[in-house]
Parts: structure tokens; C-alpha cells; sequence
């Protein structure tokens, strides 16, 4: 790896306990040592990129979703224990055809068999879209051991551990539902709640204790849980205006550019719903019900924040019974490259 101090090229026995053997100073991420292979470059180009050379904000979610997101594209599977697997099986094999040994020819069979298992399992994509680490184990991993070296976060990173405190909901105000806490301490550092006067709430029930004609918005996971908060919200507040901004499904599922995450499946009541709203194609159920979403924290922070800002416009103030009136008409459209 290269000394993120002095770029020196170091060799594993040159760098014992995270320090630089040629330059003597202490480093926080070692590719050999932690599962994500991070080193304290990269880290720095991605958040770098993240903020647009700090123009934009970013938060350890968003981070957490961009150092992640080429080993969500890969499977658990280890390919070379499949070739290993296949020469040991050929090998043996052979060997026990040339001495008429026929246990060895059976252990060879089974060398083969096992690594045919292995082919399989990665044309099956075993493993596929699960996070190599956490989210939450990413902040009080890397994170910290970052923190422990710099006495800061990565630069543009901010801290997303507490959600944003923003005023209560009034009766008529703009009301932003976003469950995420990475993408509302975004949303809040990036200067949408101070610049629109917006409310920033994570639970849906507080939108349902301040009820009122004040249109709200919803900022979701393309997920069955996140499909289905706006809907929520419109059953308990029937009549108020209930926008989904989305993420929209339709802009992330089949795009290769869109590396989703896999979860826990749903349930079959929300499975219910999604099919009964109609919104959704065969395949895209089918998606869903294995437990796939695209996260809030995948979307590039510059384009979700400039989507987001287009909504809270479109929606205007309570006070304007038009601009009201035209943020009840559901999905906004997002950039095709949104994945």
C-alpha cells in the first residue's frame, strides 16, 4: 500500500501496528486488516468526490454506501478455492485411474464436485448485495480508527449520529418525512430546512399528531418498507396533501449503474399491499420480495440534494393554495443516472 503521509510504496513487514516504516507516522486503515480492503487515500479520494471537492456536504452513511459499493457487486464465493478444488480433483483423480486405486478416484470425484459447487454458487450469485460490513459496524470501525488517528472524520464528512432538531409541525407548514437519519442531517447541513422553513421528522406518527392542511413530503428507501410510507401516511391522514418523492423504484431496479443492498425479505402483508397498488411490475415484486432495495445513502449527494430542493419548491408554503394544490400529484421525476 502507499503511505498516505510520505507516498512511499510499503510492503505488509514495513508497516507493523498501522505505522509507516520509512516515514514513522501512525495511519488508520490498512487494505490487510479491515473487510471493506479501505486505506486512508481512498478513503479520501471517495469523500473528496462524495462532496464535489467540498461543495456539498456528506454524512457516514453516504460514505458507509460508496466504500461499499464494489463489494456489494461481488459474491461470498471464493473462486479460487474452486480451482484449487478442480486441479486437486483432476489430479487425484488421474493418479487413481493410472493405479487402479479406486478411493482415489473417488476423492478426485468429489474434488470435482465441490468445485463445480463453487461455480455454481457464483453464477447463483450467493452472497451478492450483503454488506461485507455493517452500516452501523462501519462507524464504530473505521470510522473510529480514523477518528483515532486524524481526531476528526474523513474531509466533508459530517456527524449523522443525532437526527436534526428542526421546529415541530405546525398545522400548515412543510413537513419532510425522512426516516433516514444519514440523508436528514444532509438534507439539514446542506441548508434545505433553514432556506424553505421545512420540518424534518423520522417518525410518521408525528406528522399524524400535528394534523393540518400543509402538504408533506415523503423521502424514502426504494425498498417494499419505503414503497409503502407514503401510503401509510395518506391512510392516516386521508384528505392532506401526501407527496412521494421517492426514491422512485422505477429509477434504480434493472439500471446497471444501481448496486442494490439485500436485506431481510418483507412480509406478506406488505407484499399484499405493493401488489395491490398496482405500481409495480411482475419482476419488480418479485425483486422486493426477496428482500432488495437501493438505499437513500447509494444516491450521488449532490443529485439527491438537488432533487429534493426541486420538490420542497414544487410543494411552496402553505400559505399558497396553488403551489398546495399541485404538490399532491405524486411521484417528481429523478435523474436516470439517480442509481
Amino acid at each position: 500500500m502507499i503511505c498516505p503521509h510520505c507516498e512511499k510504496s510499503l510492503l505488509r513487514k514495513e508497516r507493523p501496528g498501522n505505522v509507516c516504516g520509512k516515514c514513522g507516522r501512525r495511519y488508520a486503515l490498512d487494505p490487510k486488516t479491515n473487510l471493506l480492503k479501505l486505506n486512508d487515500l481512498r478513503v479520501r479520494r471517495i469523500a473528496l468526490k462524495l462532496t464535489r471537492d467540498g461543495q456539498v456536504p456528506c454524512t457516514p452513511g453516504q460514505l458507509w454506501y460508496a466504500v461499499s459499493r464494489k463489494s456489494l457487486r461481488d459474491t461470498d464465493v471464493e473462486m479460487g478455492c474452486a480451482g484449487v478444488l478442480l486441479v486437486a480433483g483432476v489430479v487425484v483423480g488421474l493418479l487413481g485411474l493410472g493405479s487402479d486405486v479406486v478411493g482415489a478416484v473417488v476423492v478426485g470425484g468429489l474434488f470435482l464436485l465441490a468445485a463445480f459447487g463453487f461455480v455454481i454458487a457464483e453464477m447463483m450469485g450467493v452472497g451478492r448485495g450483503r454488506p461485507r460490513l455493517a452500516r452501523q459496524n462501519f462507524g464504530t470501525g473505521p470510522l473510529e480508527e480514523w477518528k483515532s488517528v486524524y481526531h476528526s472524520l474523513p474531509p466533508g464528512v459530517i456527524d449523522d449520529s443525532h437526527y436534526p432538531t428542526t421546529p415541530a409541525p405546525s398545522g400548515d407548514g412543510l413537513v419532510l418525512v425522512c426516516p433516514d437519519p444519514s440523508i436528514a442531517v444532509f438534507l439539514h447541513a446542506a441548508g434545505l430546512t433553514a432556506d424553505h422553513g421545512l420540518t424534518l421528522v423520522a417518525d410518521p406518527r408525528a406528522v399524524t399528531a400535528a394534523p393540518g392542511l400543509g402538504p408533506v413530503l415523503v423521502l424514502h428507501d426504494a425498498d417494499a418498507r419505503g414503497l409503502l410510507l407514503a401510503h401509510r401516511i395518506r391512510t392516516a391522514q386521508p384528505g392532506r396533501p401526501v407527496v412521494d418523492i421517492g426514491l422512485p423504484l422505477g429509477a434504480v431496479h434493472g439500471s446497471a449503474r444501481a448496486v442494490p443492498v439485500r436485506g431481510e425479505p418483507p412480509g406478506p402483508r406488505a407484499m399484499e399491499l405493493l401488489e395491490h397498488s398496482g405500481e409495480f411490475s411482475p419482476a419488480q415484486l418479485k425483486w422486493l420480495g426477496k428482500g432488495w432495495g437501493f438505499p437513500l445513502v447509494g444516491v450521488e449527494p449532490a443529485k439527491l440534494l438537488a432533487v429534493v430542493s426541486r420538490a420542497v419548491e414544487r410543494a411552496g408554503t402553505a400559505d399558497d393554495p396553488e403551489r398546495r394544490r399541485a404538490a399532491s400529484v405524486g411521484f417528481l421525476t429523478w435523474p436516470e443516472e439517480g442509481g
